[in-house]
C-alpha cells in the first residue's frame, strides 16, 4: 500500500493522539478512516469516551500539548472543552472527538459515518513505528558524524602518549587522564 508522505504524516499523528486516549484510560478509541468522497473535509476521526467530564478534558489537553510538544502541531480549532460533554479538537486531515460515553452514545458519530472504515489504534503502530526507527536513524548518523573528529584527536593523543588505542571504552578512561596531565604539564612549563 503506497501512502502519500501528507498522509503518513497524519497517521502518525492520528496515533500518537490514540496512544494518548489509552494512556489516560480513553474508552472504546476508535479511528475511522473517512472516505475521500464524502468528508471532503478530513482523513482522520478519532473518537473515544470518558466516564466524567474531568476525564474528557484531561485527554482533550494531553492530546493538545503531545501534538504541539512533540510535532509542533496545534488545533485548528477547540469546541466543547468549558463543558466536558463532547470535546472536538479539529486539527484539519483529522478530527478529535472526546465524548462522554452516555453522548457518544446519542450522537453515535460512527454510525453516521457509515462508508468510514473503522480501524484500530494497532493498525497505525506499524507506521509510527517505522517513522520513528527512520528519525533514530538520521539522528545516530548526525551523532556519528559529529563523533569522528574527536574519535581522530582521541586516537592521535594516544599515540603521542603512547598509550593503547582509543577505541576500547577500556582505554578511555586513561586516556582522558594522560591527556590532562599533559595538559597540566604544558600549564606548569609555561608559568
Amino acid at each position: 500500500m503506497n501512502i502519500p508522505q501528507a498522509q503518513k504524516q497524519t497517521r502518525i499523528l492520528v496515533q500518537a493522539a490514540a496512544e494518548v486516549c489509552e494512556e489516560k484510560k480513553g474508552q472504546h478509541t476508535r479511528i475511522l478512516e473517512l472516505d475521500p468522497v464524502d468528508s471532503g473535509l478530513s482523513d482522520f476521526f478519532l473518537v473515544t469516551s470518558a466516564t466524567n467530564n474531568r476525564q474528557a478534558i484531561a485527554i482533550a489537553d494531553e492530546i493538545e500539548l503531545r501534538l504541539k510538544r512533540n510535532f509542533g502541531v496545534y488545533p485548528n480549532s477547540v469546541e466543547g472543552r468549558r463543558n466536558g460533554e463532547w470535546i472536538l479538537l479539529d486539527y484539519v486531515d483529522f478530527v478529535i472527538h472526546v465524548f462522554l460515553a452516555e453522548r457518544r452514545a446519542f450522537y453515535d458519530i460512527e454510525r453516521l459515518r457509515k462508508s468510514a472504515r473503522p480501524m484500530s489504534p494497532t493498525e497505525f503502530d506499524a507506521e509510527l513505528t517505522a517513522a520513528l526507527k527512520e528519525k533514530t536513524r538520521v539522528v545516530r548518523q548526525k551523532a556519528a558524524t559529529k563523533a569522528k573528529p574527536a574519535k581522530a584527536a582521541r586516537r592521535k593523543a594516544a599515540a603521542t602518549l603512547h598509550l593503547p588505542a582509543a577505541n576500547s571504552k577500556a582505554a578511555k578512561a586513561p586516556l582522558k587522564k594522560a591527556v590532562t596531565r599533559a595538559k597540566a604539564k604544558k600549564a606548569a612549563k609555561k608559568h
